[in-house]
């Protein structure tokens, strides 16, 4: 194992951090708990905080993993000069692997989303579950969602000039405008979750968004998938979102689909204790029905 645990200091106070080497990166976790594993995949430019309330809640009865994928947080960035979706799922295999987690369930929501559809299809038989939160996936991209990514890498070059908190400030604003003030949900949690977190950089900011730019024409293939999965979007997700929760239940087996009353995009944030109650039925209906059998015997 190579497990370490880094010191970093935040705001002057020295705290022992986590860190276990995946893929050639120092990747931060915080595990929680014991029992059937959960990880947690966070979306694109927040970090590992993003699932706190769920990692938090399930772990009197499940081991809970979050963590800063690659370019986030604490993990922070590398001299990977692209980052694809497969190079983040090997990540999370890397992640897996080192902290010994037996069949975890995986639940991603938007970018980590995209990141647990390419490790569940890549590697279906280490995985006992399936969540994918407020997500998208490959096939079905119209004219409108191709213009709305297009707008995604044109945020590149003017994040180099006034910094990417301000460009995704702008893009929230001009959803509240084109959608409803609840378009955003509760954008006030994101930001304060930016605030008790290391500041991305320009350039991983940049990355990350193109690997976010590839997933129209990323390919999902769920024919080998056969664990159960649930797909959870918020009441005031965009459309598209809405419509991809629709084929990806059609294309997996084994499928639920929970609308988040009052949620946005990230739904988990907006009604936490909702999201929480639709996980923990899950696990405990459709995934875990009897003893765990993992026993690692």
């Amino acid at each position: 194992m190579k497990r370490t645990t880094g010191f970093i200091s935040v705001a002057g106070v020295g705290h022992h951090m986590p860190t276990v080497q995946t893929n050639g990166v120092e990747t931060y976790y915080e595990r929680r708990g014991d029992g059937p594993p959960i990880v947690f995949v966070h979306g694109a430019v927040v970090d590992h905080g993003q699932w706190l309330p769920q990692a938090e809640a399930l772990s009197d009865s499940h081991t809970t993993v979050v963590y800063d994928v690659r370019g986030h947080g604490r993990t922070g960035g590398s001299t990977v000069d692209r980052y694809t979706l497969e190079l983040l799922a090997d990540d999370l295999d890397a992640l897996i692997a080192e902290l010994d987690l037996d069949h975890p369930v995986l639940c991603g929501l938007s970018l980590g989303g995209c990141i647990a559809q390419a490790y569940a299809t890549k590697h279906p038989d280490r995985i006992s579950g399936l969540v994918l939160a407020d997500t998208f996936t490959s096939g079905d991209w119209r004219w409108p969602e191709r213009l709305q990514w297009g707008l995604l890498g044109a945020a590149i070059p003017i994040a180099r000039l006034v910094g990417y908190q301000r460009v995704e400030r702008a893009m929230v604003w001009l959803q509240e405008r084109v959608r409803g003030e609840e378009a955003s949900g509760d954008y006030d949690r994101i930001e304060e979750l930016r605030k008790s977190g290391p500041t991305m950089t320009t350039e991983e900011f940049a990355k990350v968004i193109r690997a976010l730019r590839s997933v129209p024409r990323a390919s999902f293939d769920f024919s080998d998938l056969s664990v159960p999965a649930l797909l959870i979007y918020g009441e005031h997700e965009m459309g598209f979102v809405k419509r991809h929760a629709a084929k990806l239940a059609a294309e997996i087996d084994d499928a639920d689909v929970v609308e988040v009353p009052g949620g946005a995009h990230a739904s988990n944030l907006d009604e936490p204790e909702f999201v929480t109650a639709a996980l923990r039925r899950f696990l405990s209906e459709r995934v875990y029905t009897g003893e765990w059998p993992y026993t690692g015997e």
